[in-house]
C-alpha cells in the first residue's frame, strides 16, 4: 500500500489525511505542535462550498463544531448606513449554510473523525530527501519517516514549500493587521443567520451575536509596514483595547461596546497571501491549502479551498497510475480556480484599507453594488463548486 507522510495537522492535513485513507492510500499526520491544538487560535468561516468538500468523503462537521450558521453578511458604514447585505455562500440541499466556528474546535472534530490514522506530535520538517523508493522526512527532534509520497499542508509559512521550491514567492503581506477576540453583551440581540461588517472611518469591523450573549469579533487595521508576529504578541489586552477603542472612536458606538466586553485574550497577526506559485508538486512531494495559494481571510475561503485540494488531490492519485501523473491532473484541476479565488479575496482587503476620498465613493456606490450581487449566483463561481468523489479523474 501506498504509504503518505502528510506535514501539517491544522485543517487541510487531516483532511487529506482521511480522503487519502478513502483512496486506499495510507497516510501518517506529522504536526509541529506537541500536542493537539485544540484550543488555538480564534475562529474562522467554512463555507458552505468546503462542507461540501468534506460531504464528498463523508465527512459532516456542521453539527460537530458547534458552528453558528452565517447565510448573510449585513454591511454598514461606520456612521450607521447600512449599505446591503450579501449571500455568504449557498445553501446545501440538506440546508447547510456557511459556518463560522472556533478554529481549535473545528481541528479536534476532524482528528476525531479520522479514525485510524496516525497523528504524530512535535514532529516540525526540517528537510526531505527523494530516495528510490520514495521519500524521507527529516524531523526537527532528529527522528525520520519513510514514505512514498510527501504532502505539504503546513500553512502559508510552509517549510515544505521553501525546500520543494526555494525560489518560491514567499507570502506578501496585504497591508492589513487582523486582531479578534470574544466578547460578551446582554444588550446587542443575536444576530441570528447574519455576520455584520462595517467600513469605519479608520478600521474594519466584523462581529456575530450568539443566542448567549457571546460576541465572536474582529478588526483588520492598516498598517503600512508589516509588523512581526512577536510584536503583535507582545501587545497587552489592555493596550489593544485603546488602540482599537481610538480607532472606531468616530464610527457605530457599538464596536466600542464590543470591544470593552472582551473577555480573554485578544490575538493578532499579519495578513497574508500567496497570488500564486510557479510549482505546486515535484518528484514524490505536492502542496496543498495554504501552503500553496494562501488566501487572505477576506472572502472566508481559506480552510474551503485546503478542503476541495485534498479531495482532489486524493481523486487523482486513486485514479491515475503514478504519481506524476496524479499531481500533475491535481494542479491542472486546482490552479485556476484558486488564483481567482485569492485575487478575489485581496480585492477585497483593499476596500477595507480606502482612503477619504476612495471610502466616500466606496459608500455611495456600495448600495448599488450590494443590490447586484446580493444573490447567489452571484458568486456561484465560488460557493457552488461541486466534487463527484465517484467520478473519475482523467490524465488530459
Amino acid at each position: 500500500m501506498t504509504k503518505a507522510l502528510i506535514i501539517g495537522g491544522g485543517i487541510g492535513g487531516p483532511v487529506a489525511a482521511m480522503a487519502l485513507q478513502r483512496a486506499g492510500i495510507e497516510p501518517v499526520v506529522y504536526e509541529a505542535y506537541d500536542r493537539p491544538a485544540d484550543y488555538a487560535g480564534l475562529f474562522l468561516n467554512i463555507a458552505s462550498n468546503g462542507l461540501d468538500a468534506l460531504r464528498a468523503i463523508d465527512i459532516d462537521v456542521a453539527g460537530r463544531a458547534d458552528g453558528f450558521p452565517i447565510p448573510r453578511l449585513v454591511m454598514w458604514s461606520g456612521t450607521g448606513k447600512r449599505l446591503g447585505e450579501v449571500a455568504n455562500g449557498v445553501r446545501l440541499a440538506d440546508g447547510t449554510v456557511s459556518m463560522c466556528v472556533r478554529r481549535g474546535l473545528l481541528q479536534r472534530v476532524l482528528r476525531e473523525e479520522a479514525q485510524g490514522i496516525a497523528f504524530e506530535y512535535g514532529k516540525r520538517l526540517e528537510s526531505y530527501t527523494v530516495t528510490a523508493g520514495g521519500v524521507e522526512a527529516r524531523f526537527a527532534d532528529g527522528t525520520r519517516a519513510a514514505g512514498d509520497i510527501l504532502i505539504g499542508a503546513d500553512g502559508s509559512h510552509s517549510r515544505t514549500r521553501q525546500i520543494l521550491a526555494p525560489v518560491s514567492p514567499e507570502p506578501s503581506f496585504t497591508g492589513l493587521v487582523s486582531v479578534g477576540g470574544y466578547s460578551h453583551s446582554a444588550s446587542l440581540a443575536p444576530t441570528t443567520n447574519t455576520q455584520h461588517l462595517v467600513f469605519g472611518k479608520r478600521a474594519f469591523f466584523g462581529y456575530l451575536v450568539r443566542e448567549s450573549g457571546e460576541i465572536y469579533w474582529f478588526a483588520n487595521l492598516y498598517y503600512p509596514d508589516e509588523p512581526t508576529r512577536q510584536s503583535l504578541a507582545g501587545v497587552s489586552v489592555s493596550e489593544w483595547k485603546r488602540r482599537l477603542t481610538e480607532l472606531f472612536a468616530d464610527d457605530m458606538p457599538l464596536i466600542r461596546e464590543i470591544i470593552d466586553g472582551t473577555t480573554g485574550e485578544i490575538g493578532a497577526y499579519p495578513v497574508h497571501d500567496i497570488p500564486t506559485s510557479p510549482v505546486w508538486h515535484r518528484g514524490p512531494v505536492a502542496l496543498l491549502g495554504d501552503a500553496v495559494h494562501a488566501t487572505s481571510p477576506n472572502a472566508g475561503q481559506g480552510a474551503a479551498l485546503a478542503c476541495e485540494d485534498a479531495v482532489v488531490l486524493a481523486k487523482c492519485l486513486r485514479d491515475l497510475p503514478d504519481t506524476a501523473s496524479a499531481f500533475a491532473a491535481y494542479e491542472r484541476l486546482r490552479r485556476a480556480r484558486v488564483e481567482k479565488v485569492v485575487a478575489y479575496s485581496r480585492r477585497l482587503g483593499n476596500a477595507k484599507t480606502a482612503g477619504p476620498v476612495a471610502r466616500f465613493f466606496r459608500d455611495l456606490m456600495m448600495p448599488l453594488a450590494l443590490k447586484i450581487f446580493a444573490n447567489e449566483k452571484a458568486h456561484a463561481w465560488m460557493y457552488t463548486h461541486h466534487i463527484d468523489w465517484n467520478e473519475k479523474v482523467g490524465s488530459a
